[in-house]
This record gives structure tokens, sequence and C-alpha cells, in this order.
């Protein structure tokens, strides 16, 4: 992923040139290898690269994928955030023997614009992106924006009562605020043109209707765990197209666990297949090989470690990083801990929120230990990590669903929570890592996955008695029990909050015929960091009572119910102070009607303590 910067509508856009740097320079943590800029008849792209492939190292191309991307013709002009996985299908389907002057798996956009509708182009591609693509070959020139399907990336839409013909787009709202007094985050799933000058859906998949009452909005499928299965290995497989150092982010939960199994799987492969490369080459050297022997498919996975490397952050002692230590023994990857001290937390959180430019409290909770492990990960040369956002939204893997009242209700609130992945944890996982210029591609938001995952009958999804039935996969077991039914504890700076996750419909799908105590841990991770919260007093001082009493007049919209939420909403306003900025930002709301107080976290979730039972 990178940084894009835009400008379309305006008038001498040259004389635009330094500022719209000077925005995009705002962006410059998200794509650190190189700066773009293209000026046009009437509007300004700007990129910020972070390159993920070694094109002009290892193939005869002469440029290296640099952008604004530019057609033949110069009639086109491009900028993208994000990867394209089946670029090459695409290539051979629809731009067979046009001339590429990159390698880019963005550059395919460029072809495909003229042989199809925007929308149909944006349904093609399977990847997560955000793009603005210029066509300058009509009067008055025309702008394109679209963001991919669940919000994977970001992007933003800005507009100027000081230059009202003009549209802005970027990556990141910060690039925008000092510019834009009408900002919004783009619309998931949507693409803009400034012909219509209006934002139309493209997205709509089988499963998208399936929060509503309308009759037939509940799926009826049977599960189909080998088709689940295979789905996902491909998510996985098709993520770890790069040329880089890559790695897998480990909390030793299920989801995680998961990820990593099959990346450390594929990668083993990789290994292998570039160690007889390696072998035919030596054979060619004495004769024995022919040239097509030492072809390399173009599609496969470039792997520049011939083993996984895991990477786990918490406090000093949390559960997590020995939940993780011991999923990562048990996989064989390198893994890598790193611990971080509660002031070491304190001190991070204006930065956070300077990266995430959202005041959620669950979302700035979340992202803390994400930001300080992607430092450290980036500083060890790695580019790309895989993660596992999306599976809790996909199966009702949030303890409060155990609260829900009928299946059609589960089903309902996973597709609420999927649609509404952009607000919270695609953007937690975006920002939090891009802050350093690393990369976090998520398996679990792929389409193909989500069709089929999401069009289940969520009773196979609901927990019920005994589902964690064990069974054997060809004798290799793929998890440990114990992390399958280890509750997640999520290391957070405001208030440690336990989110257990049940596994049950996962642990159906990946089994795992290990014996052993099935009881849930958390309640002794939840006593050994203290039951009020370490940083209880330091919320309680840092807002006085007065000033918390007068929360309504500081901010009158979307108020602050807690001194939590106010010390962080504080933050952001002095980041951040314009009433656009705020606007864009969304709070988790807790579902009351299920038992959830009003503590986002979950932990003060009615069912919670049912959970530490032992579950025979």
């Amino acid at each position: 992923m990178c940084g894009i910067f835009a400008i379309h509508g305006v008038e001498r856009p040259a004389t635009w040139r330094t500022k719209a740097i000077a925005c995009s320079k705002k962006l410059r943590h998200r794509g650190p290898d190189w700066s773009g800029c293209y000026v046009g008849k009437e509007a300004i792209l700007v990129h910020e690269r972070l390159l993920m492939y070694a094109e002009a190292k290892r193939r005869r191309i002469s440029d290296t994928g640099a952008q604004p991307l530019v057609s033949e013709d110069g009639k086109l002009i491009l900028a993208v955030n994000g990867e394209i996985y089946n670029y090459i299908a695409l290539r051979k389907s629809f731009a067979e023997g046009q001339k590429f002057k990159t390698h880019s798996d963005c550059e395919v956009i460029l072809h495909l614009v003229s042989q199809i509708t925007y929308k149909e182009l944006c349904n093609l591609l399977d990847g997560m992106f955000s793009f603005v693509l210029l066509d300058e070959s009509v009067t008055p020139t025309r702008i394109i924006a679209a963001r991919d399907p669940i919000g994977i990336t970001t992007l933003y839409q800005g507009r100027s009562s000081k230059n009202p013909g003009a549209v802005y787009f970027a990556s990141e709202l910060k690039a925008l605020v000092d510019e834009c007094d009408d900002i919004i985050s783009f619309p998931p799933g949507h693409v803009y043109d400034s012909k219509t000058d209006t934002i139309e859906r493209y997205f709509k998949p089988t499963w998208w209707d399936g929060d509503s009452e309308a009759e037939g909005s509940i799926p009826t499928n049977k599960v189909d765990l080998d088709l689940v299965r295979t789905k996902l290995e491909e998510a996985v497989r098709k993520r770890l197209m790069s040329e880089v150092p890559y790695g897998v982010l480990l909390s030793g939960g299920l989801d995680s666990s998961l990820i990593a199994a099959i990346a450390a799987r594929e990668t083993e492969k990789v290994a292998l297949a570039q160690l007889a490369v390696r072998q035919k080459r030596i054979e060619a050297m004495s004769g024995t090989a022919t040239p097509k022997d030492l072809l390399v498919d173009e599609a496969a996975t470039l792997a520049a470690w011939p083993q996984l490397h895991s990477f786990s952050i918490g406090l000093p002692n949390s559960p997590d990083l020995l939940a993780a230590r011991k999923a990562a023994a048990f996989l064989g990857t390198v893994h890598h801990e790193y611990t971080f001290t509660v002031q070491e937390g304190l001190d991070a959180i204006p930065e956070v929120i300077y990266h995430l430019e959202t005041y959620d409290v669950t979302t700035v909770r979340a992202s803390t230990p994400m930001y300080l492990l992607s430092r450290k990960i980036k500083a060890m040369g790695v580019k790309m990590v895989l993660s596992g956002e999306g599976s809790d939204e996909i199966f009702g893997g949030y303890l409060y669903f155990h609260a829900a009242p009928t299946p059609e209700a589960f089903h309902q609130e996973c597709v609420k929570r999927v649609k509404n992945l952009h607000t919270a944890d695609c953007l937690r996982a975006n920002k939090s890592t891009m802050a350093w210029g690393l990369e976090a591609r998520v398996p679990f938001l792929d389409k193909e996955f989500l069709e089929v995952a999401m069009n289940i009958d969520p009773k196979y999804k609901t927990f019920t008695k005994g589902s964690e039935t064990e069974v054997d996969e060809d004798g290799k077991p793929k998890m440990e029990k114990a992390s399958i039914w280890q509750g997640k504890y999520m290391v957070t700076l405001i208030i440690p909050s336990p989110r257990i996750k049940t596994g049950l419909f996962h642990s159906r799908i990946f089994p795992s015929p290990f014996s052993g105590d099935k009881r849930n841990n958390s309640r002794m991770a939840l006593d050994t960091l203290g039951s009020t919260g370490k940083l209880h007093p330091y919320r309680t001082s840092a807002v006085t009572d007065e000033a918390f009493a007068n929360r309504h007049n500081a901010f009158p919209e979307d108020t602050p119910d807690t001194k939590e939420g106010y010390f962080i909403r504080e933050v952001f306003q002095g980041l951040f102070p314009t009433k656009a900025a705020a606007s864009t930002a969304v709070r988790w709301i807790p579902r009351g009607d299920w038992g959830c107080a009003s503590d986002p976290s979950g932990r003060s979730v009615s069912i919670h303590n049912a959970a530490y039972t032992d579950t025979d």
C-alpha cells in the first residue's frame, strides 16, 4: 500500500503543485520509498510509494512501477494505494498482447478502462485498493475514484468553500484537514465519477442485504467445511504475493494462529520451490539443464525468507504472549516477542490518535499495541504482515454474540459488523501499520471467502453444546486445542479488557485432536492486571470532574459518555480541530439489548463470567 493525494477541477494546476506536494508529504509515512507527482490540465495527482516488488531487479523492465502511472498515449493517469492480487489473470483475459510499461500489479487498470465500465472494473479487481484515475482524453477532464469492497484501505474525499469547483482525495484525513471544510470517509465498495459528480455503489454481493428484515435475506445453505477451508487457504496464498520480507501478526488466538498455520505451510512450499530452481541453475552451469527449466512462474510467491516469521507484543507476562509463543513453537515460525510498559503505551497515545484519525475508544485501545509492534517490525526490514481482522465479524466470534436471541438476529449482526469494519478494525489495521510504512493484509476479508462464509446458515455458526467436536485431518493437526479454546485477552491502555472468542465454528473447520483443559484462562489474565484496570487512575486524573460535567458544551456533537472517551476526544480535537474532521469519526456502540454494558470493550457483558466456566 501507499499514499495518494489528488485535486481535480482547478485552474492553472501548476500553481497548486507546491501545496499539493505539501499535503501529500503528510502521507509520506505510508510511502517512504519514493514520491511522484503529475500535473495535468486541471488536476494534480501525487503518490507516496511503498515498494513491495523488485521488478527491475528480477525482470527486464525499464521502469520500476513508480506512480502516478501514465498510459501509452498519455491520456490516462493513475494513482493507486493497494494491491491487486489477480492482476496476472486480468492481463491474460483483457490485455493479452498489449504493451505494459511496468510489472506493477496496478498498471492493468489502465488497460481495462477502455474495455469495461468503471463499476465492472472495480468488481473485477481482487485485492485491497483505493485509486484515482484521471482521464484527459475528454473535455472537461474526468476523474474517477474508488475504494475496495470492505474498506481495507482508507480514502477520504473533500470539498472546499474557497475552491468550490474542486474535489479532493487523500489516503488519510490529515492531508485534507487544512484545505477542506467538508470531508467524508469515502464509502467502501463505491466509485465516484466527476462527470456526474456522484458516488455509486458497485459492490453488491449476495449477502449484502443480510442485515435487513427482507424475506430471503437469511442464508439457508449448509456449511461446506472443505470449501471454507479451501477458500481461506487460497486467500492466504494470494496475499503472499511479495518480493520483500514478510511475516504474520500472532496473538496466539485462533484467528491469527489459523492464518499463521496456512502461511507457514505456503512459505515452506515456496522455499522448497526456490531450492529446486537454484538446483536447476547449478545443473545449467554443468550443462545438464535446459533454459526452460530455469523459468520461474511469475505468479509464484517469492518469499524473502525461507521460514515464516511471526510477531507478538504485550505487557510483561501477559497471557497473549505465552499463547503466541506456544502457537509459534507448534507452527515452527521464527518468533519475535516484544513487550511494552504502561508508560510507553501512555506516551504513544497522542501519536496513535494522530495516525488513526478517530476518537473511537475501542479502536484507540486496540491500536496502541499494534502501533508499537509495527515500529519494531519495520525496524527489522519487514514491509508486509498478514493479520486476522474480520473473522470475529464474519463468524460471530465476539462474546456478546452468545446473547443473540435467534440465528436470524445473529446473522444480521454479522452482516452489520462486516459492513462497518472500515470504521474500526480495518482502519486500525491499516493506519497502525502504515504509520511505519508496514503493510497489513487481511485474508479473512477476501471477496471469495466472504461469499462463502457469509452465505452459511447462521445455525452452523451459533453456539451449541458439543459443537467443539475433535476431528483429525489426515492425522496432521493444524493447531493445539489449547489455542482454540483460549479466551482472547485484548491488551488495552485504558481499561484492560478481555475479549473472549468462542472459536467454535473455526474449530470445526480447522479441528485439533489435542487433548487438554478447555477452561478459559482469561480470568487469570484479568486478575493479573487487576480488575479495575491499571490505567484507571490516569484516566480519571487526566479529566477533571468539572470538565466532564461540562462535556456537552465542549463537545455538543457525539458527546463522550466517559472520562476515557473525553480524554481521547480532547487529544483528537487538538490534532484535528475542525468539525469536518470530527464528522468522519465513527464510534463503536455496544449492544445494550444483548447484554453489553456501556463500556465498549465488552468486559462487562452479562454473559462474560459464564465464559470462564469449564466448557464440558
